[in-house]
């Protein structure tokens, strides 16, 4: 008799010279599941852009094949695109609202966060989840190549929640959410005497974001980055986003909901691609938050959950298309829907 596999293990209490401490004897890992849901639409296609053109373009939802965590998430031919899959819990409770299965999911799931498959012809491979995705509360986890081309839409998924009251006893001014004590341990992170050091891709400025601003949590979906001002977009590289980029966000305070305030800083990562519609864009969730003379963003070009998580193979990471080509419509993609017809 096959037994079923173990949870993955708790992490070592030990911890690199200048890396944070974390209260990692406090935490408790819980199992957390749902299931691949197909992309969803109204009862009409398209979708009004900012430039009041209508488009009808890939949604959120259902099982990415052509881009994953490390890809660029500007530009493409979609609307808020998931990277990877789109994880939902569909289970109705007997009290209380019928989706507060899917919203313990959406917070309990922390970023680097390990995952299984249950079921279909996949079960037992292992992913990591990458973000999460508000508004349709969407769980995304990222899989090897191999196995998201043999996933199913309703294949369920099981998560292992660890990080859910994380904190860092050195740095007490700050707040985290979102965060496995894995990514925290990979990330690079500095402690000196008065504050963090903190790798990121971007630095960004708190007025340009928009949905999901003035939320009352960020302990569940995300903050859009707008990128409808051209010189805004070349001022601070925002062409350049790819998906699992970590940013940090000056002028924001994530502490209790998402609200601008000078003097905060609020780190986090890019989960779903850019939106044609006004005040969207890349999704960015929310992890690290605190006074700004606390938190000190270094560039890092490599600031990627793809290469902080061993996701992917160093050359994959960040690819760009061939010229007069799109990354999603590559000979490689069409032979593989080809073979699956």
């Amino acid at each position: 008799m096959k037994h079923p596999p173990l949870a993955p293990p708790l992490p070592s209490t030990r911890r690199r010279a200048g890396t944070p401490s974390m209260n990692l004897k406090e935490l408790v890992m819980v199992a957390v599941a749902g299931e691949i849901v197909p992309p969803t639409q109204g009862s009409s296609p398209y979708r009004i852009g900012r430039d009041g053109v209508p488009r009808v373009v890939p949604g959120p939802g259902g099982i990415v094949i052509s881009h994953r965590v490390g890809d660029p998430c500007v530009g493409l031919a979609a609307d808020h695109l998931e990277p990877g899959v789109a994880v939902e819990s569909r289970q109705r409770a007997l009290k209380g609202k019928p989706n507060a299965a899917n919203l313990a999911l959406n917070t309990y799931a922390c970023v680097g966060n390990a995952a299984r498959v249950l079921t279909g012809p996949c079960t037992d491979q292992k992913g990591t989840v990458t973000g999460k995705h508000g508004g349709i509360d969407h769980v995304l986890v990222d899989f090897p190549d191999s196995v998201l081309r043999r996933l199913r839409i309703g294949d369920r998924i099981q998560i292992y929640s660890h990080g859910l009251g994380l904190r860092l006893p050195e740095h007490p001014e700050l707040t985290l959410y979102n965060c496995s004590p894995l990514l925290i341990r990979r990330w690079g992170l500095r402690s000196a005497p008065d504050r963090l050091r903190v790798p990121v891709t971007h630095l960004l400025p708190a007025g340009i974001i928009g949905s999901g601003i003035g939320r009352d949590n960020s302990c569940r979906g995300d903050g859009d980055i707008q990128l409808s001002d051209p010189q805004v977009r070349r001022r601070f590289r925002l062409d350049r986003l790819r998906f699992g980029d970590l940013v940090a966000i000056r002028g924001a305070d994530h502490r209790y909901g998402r609200t601008l305030r000078p003097g905060y800083t609020t780190i986090g990562v890019v989960v779903h691609g850019d939106s044609l519609k006004s005040g969207h864009g890349p999704g960015v969730v929310s992890l690290i938050t605190g006074p700004a003379r606390s938190l000190e963003p270094v560039h890092e070009a490599n600031a990627n959950l793809a290469r902080i998580l061993d996701l992917r193979k160093e050359g994959q990471i960040g690819r760009r298309p061939e010229p007069g080509r799109t990354i999603g419509a590559s000979d490689r993609l069409d032979r593989l829907a080809s073979a699956l017809m």
